[in-house]
């Protein structure tokens, strides 16, 4: 890694770190320390998503206009001044317009952190660059939630005030990192579809691959990220009869699984095609899915359901490991010189939809109608094999498996070198 790619990746750990102080207990925060009731902390999580699908496709445009840099740091400011005036928000008002500000800031580091770590990356690297991001973000939040954990008192606002505080220090932070980075411009795969013309979002539909890669990227949200914190451990604590302890330690045993298994995974997937990649964590996903259907549903004992419960979660880790060096890499890859931040945009805009609807369609379902909840979802998983496949048919073969650029070089660049000294001896 060059000296801007190590700062790119230290700003991914901080922002990440930042989030994990305060995210999980915004709605304990809203409600209860703050007193205002549980509609308006409803509000407050539904005010991130509404924020972020709002600024997503105007971000796209100003990092193609801009560069991801500006963009990013004026993303870091407003997120920093929306996390601090939430910790020191105390009416419904204020509280809304603060998570607005910060959930907004939050949308738009994400496409422009992964526009940065396109400029600064090559077809070979890309894979190994954003499998590093993931694996740092994930420990940022997994550390970041386990400090403020420690932190927080529901009878003190004052410990809220301090964790908002540092969430906004580590933004402030990381906008004197990112300042001091220069950024290459990095190449492109040649001979890619849809590599020429306008910026437009007409263009942008007009990519059959990559039209096809936001339908595959909307459902593999939908189906897994979609339903950790809403209907999968909604389906758990009604069905199965899972403690709240033993929902934390699922939530840690997906993040562990994460953390040990990232680069053992990234060596696997490397040398493969990102579309057979793709289509097997779908299947991956309809086991989890199979074994949580176990612990809701079977009939075995209370331990047998808690083990079947943390290991759906274990899987789940294992599939997202598989994708991070798969998924954005892709991205960028069928994007046209230039357009990789409004590509990036619109991918996390998809994001964003899927993550949106996801909760309110799987929270009352896992809650309530448990066998149909386990079955579409097994569905919707064995969905995304099909959807991986198809997309392979609609992709370059570098594109679908970058490791074969080296060898594309040699030879499309006609004789090798021992070759042409013979030749002119």
């Amino acid at each position: 890694m060059g000296v801007a790619m190590r700062r790119i990746h230290v700003g991914n750990a901080l922002s990440a770190f930042g989030l994990g102080f305060t995210v999980p207990y915004l709605y304990v925060y809203v409600a209860q320390v703050r007193g205002l009731g549980s509609v308006t902390a409803g509000l407050v999580l539904a005010v991130f998503a509404v924020a972020a699908l709002i600024v997503l496709p105007f971000a796209g445009r100003a990092i193609v206009r801009r560069g991801p840099l500006p963009v990013l740091l004026v993303a870091l400011v407003t997120a920093a001044l929306g996390a601090l005036s939430l910790g020191l928000s105390a009416s419904a008002g204020t509280v809304l317009l603060s998570a607005a500000a910060l959930g907004a800031g939050q949308a738009v580091m994400q496409p422009a952190l992964a526009t940065m770590i396109v400029d600064c990356s090559t077809t070979e690297t890309r894979s190994r660059a954003f499998a590093m991001q993931f694996f740092l973000q994930n420990l940022g939040l997994g550390v970041g939630g386990l400090i403020g954990g420690h932190l927080v008192d529901t009878t003190s606002p004052s410990s809220f005030t301090l964790l908002f505080a540092i969430e906004a220090a580590m933004f402030l932070v990381l906008v004197a990192v990112m300042a001091t980075v220069r950024t290459p411009r990095a190449p492109r795969i040649e001979g890619a579809p849809g590599q020429a013309g306008g910026g437009s979002w007409k263009q942008l539909l007009g990519n059959r691959a990559m039209v096809q890669l936001c339908v595959l990227g909307f459902v593999l949200f939908f189906a897994c990220y979609g339903q950790f914190e809403s209907g999968l451990s909604a389906y758990g604590v009604e069905a199965a009869g899972i403690s709240t302890s033993a929902l934390g330690t699922a939530l840690a045993a997906n993040t562990l699984v994460i953390v040990i298994a990232q680069f053992a995974v990234l060596k696997f997937v490397e040398r493969r095609k990102r579309s057979r990649v793709i289509a097997s964590v779908g299947l991956i996903w309809a086991v989890a899915w199979a074994v949580a259907g176990y612990a809701g549903l079977g009939h075995g004992s209370q331990t047998m359901a808690t083990a079947a419960f943390i290991s759906t979660y274990a899987l789940f880790g294992l599939g997202e490991a598989m994708l991070s060096p798969t998924l954005v890499p892709l991205v960028a890859d069928l994007a046209p010189t230039g357009l990789a931040g409004q590509y990036n945009s619109a991918f996390a805009l998809v994001k964003q939809l899927a993550l949106a609807i996801g909760p309110a369609v799987g929270g009352p379902l896992g809650a309530s109608l448990h066998a149909p909840y386990i079955v579409a979802f097994l569905l919707f998983s064995l969905g995304i094999t099909v959807l991986a496949v198809r997309l392979g048919r609609q992709l370059t073969d570098v594109q679908n498996q970058p490791s074969l650029a080296r060898s594309r070089v040699v030879t499309q660049g006609g004789a090798p070198a021992d070759a042409v000294v013979s030749a002119e001896a």
